[in-house]
């Protein structure tokens, strides 16, 4: 079985290719330059770096969100197109999943952390949990957006030693550090951020039971209205709100004549 995989949630942008279990190339970069001017240069680098034919491909694995709404645009778009054209289905791995499976069979509590701005963060909490000869991702917490300070709080009510990673670690380190009661600890700079190894793993393990969808009807997983969208709410409720109070366009003339 042949994946290959994309990662644009967040800062990080990746392209991860593995077959029958194995990593065959990755690719990572963490820079300035946008997803669009880097996911598909790195995934042309990687086809020939190991002489890929793109048609050999069993499936696609897409970081499907939360995280940044322009990165999973990019990451969609890249990923559906390549399903059209090659005739192949989408895996849809949750971004806080897959960033979890960085520190696969940790026996601590594991808290990915996006930030998510407006004062929270893309977060969930995960276990791994002995399946015969290997380890199942778990989540007490499944991938959601919460204050900093509620995450503490679910945090120290479970009582168990936890280990943050991500993006959102940086910006609420302080925070954290004042609200968790429990040990805790911060993952190395070698897997605290995403990587489309990860989701690859995960979009692997998905596959094999059968949870796939096709290129047209994939879409990605927001959890919250982009700012735009929550921007146009509000003057569309301010409207409301002026209608009902017999406030319109035409009486503020007349009222300023």
């Amino acid at each position: 079985m042949k994946i290959l995989a994309l990662d644009s949630s967040g800062l990080v942008a990746g392209v991860a290719l593995i077959e029958d279990d194995v990593l065959v190339a990755e690719y990572s970069t963490n820079y300035k330059k946008t997803h669009s001017q880097t996911l598909l240069p790195m995934l042309d680098e990687i086809r020939k770096m190991v002489e890929l034919d793109l048609h050999t491909l069993d499936a696609i694995a897409v970081s499907a969100g939360p995280g940044s709404f322009t990165g999973l645009r990019i990451g969609a778009g890249t990923a559906k197109g390549l399903g059209l054209v090659l005739h192949i289905p989408l895996i849809a791995v949750p971004t806080v999943d897959a960033l979890a499976m960085n520190l696969y069979a940790s026996e601590k509590l594991i808290c990915p952390m996006m930030d998510a701005r407006r004062s929270q963060v893309y977060t969930g909490l995960y276990e791994f949990r002995r399946d015969n000869a290997s380890y199942r991702l778990c989540a007490p917490l499944a991938q959601c957006a919460l204050p900093v300070a509620e995450l503490a709080e679910r945090i120290n009510g479970l009582g168990r030693e936890v280990i943050f990673l991500g993006d959102g670690v940086p910006v609420y380190r302080e925070e954290l550090e004042r609200q968790i009661k429990v040990p805790y600890s911060f993952a190395p700079a070698s897997c605290n951020r995403q990587r489309a190894a990860s989701v690859a793993v995960l979009g692997s393990e998905y596959m094999r039971e059968g949870k796939t969808v096709s290129a047209d009807d994939f879409a990605p997983e927001y959890l919250r209205m982009s700012q735009a969208e929550r921007t146009r709410m509000e003057a569309d409720r301010a409207e409301r709100e002026r209608m009902r109070a017999g406030i319109t366009p035409h009486s503020v003339q007349e009222t300023k004549a």
